[in-house]
């Protein structure tokens, strides 16, 4: 793998992928009997995207194109409708990771696995203070359905299935063959500087497409302790800390309620406003917590994701709320590993007001 700002040498990739392919399986029934609650968000746009690609080869294959289809109108219609794919990070809606991209602090992949007709490439991966976000492009022979390869990948850090995560999967559509995706991973608890990350992507059809690669978190990142704490209605809230860097900051927090029914609990829908000492709000994304039960309280975990502060930032008013869910449900899986349908019981959630607290920033 190449990364953008550091390259990582000598390592033994296909020892380490035999190693990682043997333990996925290993790590899927982990995955299928853990307890965790995982809540994945869909995004979708049609938006064309604008990107070209860097490597000279392609270019070079693209000139040579275009001057064909000055001497061929069908080849020029048919070039009209290809979509130019570049980093899908750049092109992207979040400014952190635009600014990794453009930073150089992604680490660049491009590797593609071709599994009956249809092509999967991971494009980059970043892992900072909020998590792992990973990019990839999938590309069909044939018609591709809408989210063909359902919420994204299953992943293991070195080898082995995280106890408990949660994040967020976003899908576009480039064509009628083609799909970009952003997956991310928030994975709760302490997490080591570089390690070997497997990834596993599944097709509607039993397709299987694996990759692993060594990532290493990105550096200069600022934490700033908060331990700020308050409990309204039941729903108690313990704000650990904020985490700054170039790519984004974010705030790490743990809730809870008593209670045993997931779906009827308020303390995994909370969200944070934050604007700075100038009221300027600074852009969010809702992402997912990470829950379990601990003997009567329904506890919960989780990384919230902002845009990274200008220099002129030197204070943060946040203010928790509740993002109450209109629809959903899930799967619940018992002690022998058997499935059941969970329908939307959260209609009746009542929603409650929280207290606002300023952080300053050190510079």
């Amino acid at each position: 793998m190449k990364e953008s700002h550091e390259q990582i040498e000598n390592f033994p990739k296909a020892q380490v992928r035999s190693a990682i392919r043997s333990g996925i399986g290993q790590a899927e029934e982990q995955i299928k009997d853990n307890k965790i609650s995982y809540k994945y968000s869909h995004r979708i746009s049609n938006r064309k995207r604008k990107g070209l690609y860097a490597l000279s080869s392609v270019a070079v294959a693209f000139g040579l194109l275009v001057a064909s289809s000055y001497q061929s109108p069908a080849l020029a219609s048919t070039l009209s409708q290809i979509p130019l794919i570049g980093s899908v990070f750049a092109d992207s809606n979040s400014v952190g990771l635009k600014q990794a991209q453009k930073h150089g602090l992604t680490s660049q992949v491009g590797e593609t696995q071709t599994v009956n007709g249809i092509s999967v490439t991971l494009d980059e991966i970043l892992y900072d203070q909020s998590g792992i976000r990973i990019s990839y492009i999938i590309k069909s022979d044939k018609k591709l359905e809408e989210y063909y390869c359902g919420s994204g990948m299953d992943y293991t850090i070195n080898g082995k299935a995280p106890d408990g995560s949660s994040g967020s999967y976003q899908e576009k559509v480039q064509s009628a063959t083609t799909r970009t995706a952003i997956q991310e991973i928030n994975i709760i608890g302490d997490m080591p500087d570089s390690f070997e990350l497997g990834l596993i992507l599944h097709g509607k059809k039993g397709e299987t497409w694996y990759f692993s690669n060594p990532i290493k978190k990105i550096k200069d990142i600022k934490k700033v302790l908060i331990h700020h704490s308050q409990n309204v209605d039941g729903i108690g809230l313990n704000v650990k800390d904020l985490s700054v860097s170039k790519t984004g900051t974010s705030i790490s927090y743990k809730s809870s309620e008593k209670g045993e029914d997931f779906e009827l609990s308020r303390a995994g829908d909370i969200e944070f406003r934050v604007v700075d000492q100038d009221g300027k709000e600074i852009t969010g994304y809702s992402g997912g917590a990470e829950g379990e039960k601990v003997k009567d309280k329904l506890v919960f975990k989780s990384n919230k994701e902002f845009d990274p502060l200008n220099s002129h930032v030197t204070e943060l008013t946040i203010t928790p709320y509740l993002e109450l869910p209109t629809d959903g449900g899930g799967v619940e899986y018992d002690e022998n590993g058997d499935s059941k349908d969970i329908g939307f019981k959260g209609g009746s959630l009542k929603p409650v007001k929280f207290k606002s607290f300023k952080v300053k920033i050190p510079k």
